[in-house]
């Protein structure tokens, strides 16, 4: 074991720099072969795939063509347009370690981020569960092995919202409130009349999508906007397009019931296999396990459970909330994120983060769709919050 002084090293860019070659030495080790993606980026698929919160955060510019371009603020996306060029339409896995840039924030616009991916496995519960694994054996290495884990799985929340029927506008922006961590009185009916854009809804009903995109691109460019709060022009049209089929049938929010079965749902927390038990009651009070979609979530959530438990990981520890959510728009299944244990009242700050996204590559073009899952380190607050008393040698 080496010891670390008192006040450092842990925090130092030396330090950093050797914990980070530990861990990308061990994800390579397990098979995640290196790569780095360039740092400049198309900003497109960011703006339609990312959340909000990274598409407020963009560092964008152009080339020569007027092409816009972006620093790339995560490795995700990357990874998988490196993957089409490399692998398409096959399984690889890969790792990587590399600098990312989001602007403002508490912390620096430019920090360092490792991570895996692992792209095209149809055995998906095992999968995530070694990609939850490496995180951890991952922190340990990076000298946190006293972490907490926070499970959440938005392939449940999605079928759940299916299974209730909730209409297509009411349900992004159900999905969207979770991942804010806001309440969902903004997503209730209420009257038709009360809706500022009305008149044009009713225009658009019935009409060809494709013209009230390019309608609404026109009247963009024409502005000289390529985007508003984050979102693209196609993505507004498609905005408009859901609430005016919504309004024509009746309402673009939750009805009082289905709030209320959503609401039991959030307050679900525990352990895996009691969160299993709690999900299993509401859904047969709800109706929803004569749901074949939600049926086949819960079993491959229990069965995600047992490949988590078969590879020793203390299940027990980890803590299933219903009202949690990541704030990327591309996860479709199990998430997670580890953090530094709690100071008193205060959480302690995300280690690691990671899901399952199987639309991703599909969104980016590839001919087949392609399950993947993957993770990301944040070494600078690993580095920085790390305990001081000791640090592992590889």
């Amino acid at each position: 074991m080496m010891r670390a002084e008192a006040g450092g090293p842990a925090g130092t860019d030396e330090a950093k720099t050797r914990l980070s070659a530990r861990l990308s030495a061990h994800l390579s080790a397990a098979g995640y072969r290196p790569v780095t993606p360039p740092v400049l980026q198309p900003v497109e698929p960011f703006l339609e795939l990312s959340g909000e919160d990274i598409r407020r955060r963009i560092f964008v510019t152009q080339d020569e063509a007027g092409t816009e371009l972006c620093l790339r603020p995560e490795f995700t996306i990357p990874v998988c347009r490196l993957h089409r060029a490399l692998a398409d339409g096959q399984a690889a896995d890969y790792s990587y370690l590399g600098p990312v840039f989001r602007l403002g924030g508490h912390e620096p616009d430019e920090f360092l981020q490792a991570g895996i991916e692992s792209i095209g496995r149809t055995d998906t519960p095992a999968a995530d569960a070694e990609v939850l694994g490496l995180a951890l054996e991952g922190l340990a290495l990076l000298g946190r092995p006293e972490a907490e884990v926070r499970l959440g799985d938005m392939g449940l929340t999605v079928a759940l919202l299916d299974g209730l029927g909730v209409p297509p506008a009411a349900k992004r922006r159900t999905l969207r409130a979770l991942a804010a961590g806001r309440g969902l009185d903004g997503v209730m009916n209420t009257a038709q009349s009360e809706d500022r854009h009305a008149g044009l809804l009713a225009t658009i009903q019935g009409q060809d999508p494709k013209g009230v995109r390019a309608f609404v691109e026109d009247v963009l460019s024409i502005a000289g906007i390529s985007a508003v709060g984050g979102r693209s022009a196609g993505e507004i049209a498609e905005r408009f397009l859901a609430k005016a089929a919504a309004q024509a049938n009746g309402g673009a929010g939750l009805n009082a019931e289905n709030r209320a079965v959503i609401e039991r749902y959030r307050a679900i927390s525990g352990d895996p296999d009691a969160a299993a038990r709690d999900l299993r009651a509401l859904a047969d009070e709800a109706g929803l396990l004569r749901q074949p979609a939600f049926a086949a979530a819960l079993a491959l959530f229990e069965e995600r459970t047992g490949f988590m438990a078969a590879r020793g990981l203390p299940v027990e520890r980890f803590r299933f909330a219903g009202s949690f959510a990541r704030n990327l728009d591309y996860y479709t299944g199990f998430i997670f994120e580890v953090t530094a244990p709690a100071e008193g009242d205060r959480p302690g700050p995300a280690l690691v983060g990671g899901g399952r996204y199987d639309g991703l590559l599909s969104h980016l073009g590839s001919p087949a769709p392609l399950p993947a899952v993957g993770c990301a380190f944040w070494l600078d607050r690993a580095a920085r919050n790390a305990p001081s008393s000791e640090t592992p040698d590889a």
